[in-house]
């Protein structure tokens, strides 16, 4: 039983052997992979997260003017970042005012 494990097992590595000799020999003559997909995908991403965005402060402006009817809105303060931030043209948000 252990020589004909170990025959199939060399049977096994040599058939492994050819098939990578093989393939390596198709390689060079192989179409390269495309990007298409990759680029697609960073595409739908892109404008999926501006989509988004947008939603979001239609929906700010929505909830501001429901308590403040007639009122300019002031800029909506960034979801995703914590740390310090300037408006350079336009008001500052309330919240960022001491």
């Amino acid at each position: 039983m252990a020589s004909y494990l170990w025959r199939k097992y060399a049977d096994y590595l040599y058939t492994k052997w050819e098939k990578t000799i093989l393939w390596d020999m198709v390689e060079p003559y192989r179409r390269p992979k495309s990007f298409t997909p990759l680029v697609s995908i960073y595409i739908v991403a892109f404008y999926t997260g501006v989509i988004g965005a947008a939603i979001t402060e239609q929906l700010y402006k929505e909830k501001y003017w429901e308590d403040h009817p007639g009122e300019a809105v002031p800029l909506m303060r960034p979801m995703f970042y914590g740390g310090p931030w300037r408006v350079y043209r336009g008001e500052v948000p309330l919240t960022q005012e001491k």
